[in-house]
């Protein structure tokens, strides 16, 4: 294969065409610490507040500012639950797949495992947990339908036509590889870490992102109500009727008003004043 020319390669790294992630800035660890701080004094706990951080960075493409905020949160711990916390990150960043696409995922995810200590990094997971089988294809679809509509209803159904108007596979790509092989959980395996981002966090995790990106008002709604329904629907009860990180306050107004805000300060921080850089356009050239 022909190499590039050096005049296509400074093309594809042309300043002007931010090629690069974004560095974190200096004032990037006092922001999280101020919202960790804050969200401790509402008495939120750890995973949703550091879920919506991870995922507002992931969005933001600065793998740096992750980094940052692992520390932060991870320092002080005992190694396993370092571990716990860096697999948490993991599948943050697999769940920003279905909202920020796959680009800004595999630059976070590749510089995060890159800077983790080898003694938590050679502790991670390395057999998928998302394989199609001829056994499992009919439960995640099932997943998927039953996570589409937790979500969505009572329009799950007017939802799903609309989108097939649009495109007949549009619907059925989100409800069966989305919802079904991503969003939701897969069964954990024999001997694998006990980590998932379950019906609630992955809201949380689609409220960050939505947010941090601009441009989706009306999909940040239906997250927003989706985070509501997760404590109306009785088949995720379990995963909340024990909760005493304040993670139901999120789903109220002053709850989800709180969330938006510290995402925002997230955004604001890592944008350097400038906004959201998740689609900013190729900037003048002069």
């Amino acid at each position: 294969m022909s190499k590039l020319s050096s005049t296509l390669k400074s093309l594809i790294n042309a300043p002007y065409a931010r090629p690069g992630t974004v560095p974190a800035p200096s004032h990037a660890l006092p922001v999280y610490q101020a919202i960790a701080k804050d969200a401790q004094y509402r008495g939120i706990g750890l995973e949703p507040w550091f879920t919506a951080a991870a995922a507002a960075t992931m969005t933001m493409n600065s793998p740096e500012s992750l980094h940052q905020l692992f520390d932060q949160v991870s320092g002080s711990k005992p190694h396993s639950e370092r571990v716990l916390l860096a697999e948490l990150v993991r599948e943050i960043g697999l769940k920003c797949l279905g909202f920020n696409g796959i680009p800004r995922t595999i630059n976070c995810l590749n510089e995060f495992h890159a800077t983790l200590p080898q003694s938590i990094a050679q502790n991670l997971s390395t057999k998928p947990r998302r394989s199609l089988t001829r056994q499992n294809i009919d439960m995640v679809s099932s997943r998927g339908q039953t996570l589409w509509k937790s979500v969505y209803y009572p329009f799950e159904s007017k939802l799903y036509d609309k989108l097939s108007k649009a495109h007949p596979d549009l619907p059925v790509h989100i409800v069966e590889s989305e919802y079904g092989n991503l969003f939701s959980d897969p069964p954990t395996q024999p001997g694998a870490i006990p980590v998932k981002v379950g019906r609630v966090l992955t809201s949380i995790v689609g409220i960050a992102c939505l947010r941090a990106q601009t441009g989706v008002g009306p999909q940040l709604l239906s997250h927003v109500y989706g985070l509501r329904k997760a404590f109306e629907d009785e088949n995720f009860q379990d995963e909340v009727k024990d909760d005493t990180g304040g993670v139901c306050w999120l789903a109220t107004d002053d709850g989800s008003v709180w969330l938006l805000e510290s995402v925002d300060r997230i955004v604001e921080t890592l944008g350097q004043g400038h906004g959201s850089n998740f689609a900013p356009g190729i900037s003048s050239r002069l």
